[in-house]
């Protein structure tokens, strides 16, 4: 209910934001305001997305001239749709397998023109955290698990992993704190919750609880689509011994972004941000910013999606010039002469 309630304020002043109100049109100092504003739409409150949507408005605020305003959001599906449809919303971050379910469930038309990418994040593990009782994947066949709510990346993530490995259970539709509590009351065997390691939410678990994470078989089905990954005692010290590991997927986050036109202002408002965050980049890899920013690689392709242009261009503009600096420079641009075996600095 409070998630909720934050939600709406915070999606009431971007959806403000995003608009020139007639006071911000008589007022020059509105006009700007408005001009450098992105919105960008995140996760739940305990989840990875709203820290990163966080750490991106603290390193790139920049008074008029650039502010970021984080959202929550109610995962993939919806973020998608929200970066398609509402006004105040530029930028959102989604998993990177929710562009090919939203075409294949075709929830929106002409998704390949309408939404592209700024940059693969990182990725982005899935928990299944279990009651003590259950000590295989497989002992969950025909109880009650939670997959999150309906629209959430988890809650696609989950139907899908389940089905690829044939285990069919009683999905429950709770948001995670509240499946997390039903899980400690024995409510519900296990939940679900895909999101980068370690989580806020399972952060102070600890063994005494009788709670824990349980092993994913892997199979040809599942590394089709995503990725093998682990988590260890360094992730979750209070439910992984020292030594030990549990075998799970992971899927990758992304940064997505409408494919505004390139004569709009939009557009130009969101290349500013791209500008921003690329050239600003290694302040994200100092504390206290999240440590899933040392996964990212910004020039990562991301098969499936196009990447903004003005993202495309940067990467361009910096390769080009790295190139340019491990190439000899003709001797006309010499100043002064160089001597035989050195090299001009």
């Amino acid at each position: 209910m409070k998630a909720s309630i934050v939600r709406v304020l915070l999606l009431g002043a971007c959806l403000f934001a995003g608009a020139v109100s007639p006071a911000s049109a008589a007022d020059p100092r509105g006009v700007g305001a408005n001009s450098g504003t992105v919105g960008i739409v995140s996760g739940g409150v305990e989840g990875t997305y709203v820290r990163i949507a966080a750490d991106l408005a603290a390193v790139l605020d920049d008074g008029d001239a650039l502010r970021v305003l984080p959202m929550l959001g109610k995962g993939s599906v919806q973020n998608l749709k929200d970066i398609v449809l509402l006004k105040g919303i530029d930028i959102g971050i989604v998993q990177s397998d929710v562009l090919a379910y939203a075409k294949r469930e075709r929830l929106l038309p002409n998704l390949d023109r309408r939404v592209k990418y700024i940059t693969k994040l990182y990725n982005e593990e899935m928990h299944i955290l279990a009651a003590p009782d259950v000590t295989r994947i497989e002992d969950l066949a025909g109880r009650k698990v939670n997959f999150d709510v309906q629209g959430s990346g988890t809650h696609m993530t989950a139907s899908l992993v389940f089905d690829m490995l044939g285990i069919k259970v009683e999905p429950q539709d709770n948001d995670q704190s509240l499946a997390l509590e039903k899980l400690r009351r024995g409510e519900i065997a296990a939940m679900a919750y895909v999101a980068g390691k370690p989580t806020r939410l399972f952060r102070d678990l600890k063994a005494g609880d009788g709670l824990h994470f349980l092993s994913i078989p892997m199979s040809a089905a599942l590394l089709d689509t995503y990725l093998p990954s682990r988590l260890t005692s360094a992730d979750y010290e209070g439910l992984i011994k020292p030594g030990e590991q549990v075998d799970t997927v992971a899927v990758g986050a992304v940064m997505a972004v409408y494919g505004w036109e390139r004569d709009l202002e939009r557009h130009r408002k969101v290349a500013r941000f791209v500008d921003a965050f690329f050239g600003k980049f290694d302040e994200f890899l100092k504390p206290p910013r999240h440590p899933k920013w040392k996964e990212v690689n910004l020039a990562a392709d991301l098969p499936g999606w196009t990447r903004f242009e003005p993202a495309e261009q940067w990467l361009h503009r910096e390769a080009s010039g790295r190139t340019a600096m491990r190439e000899p420079q003709p001797a006309t641009l010499v100043s002064s002469p160089v001597p035989r075996g050195e090299t001009a600095r």
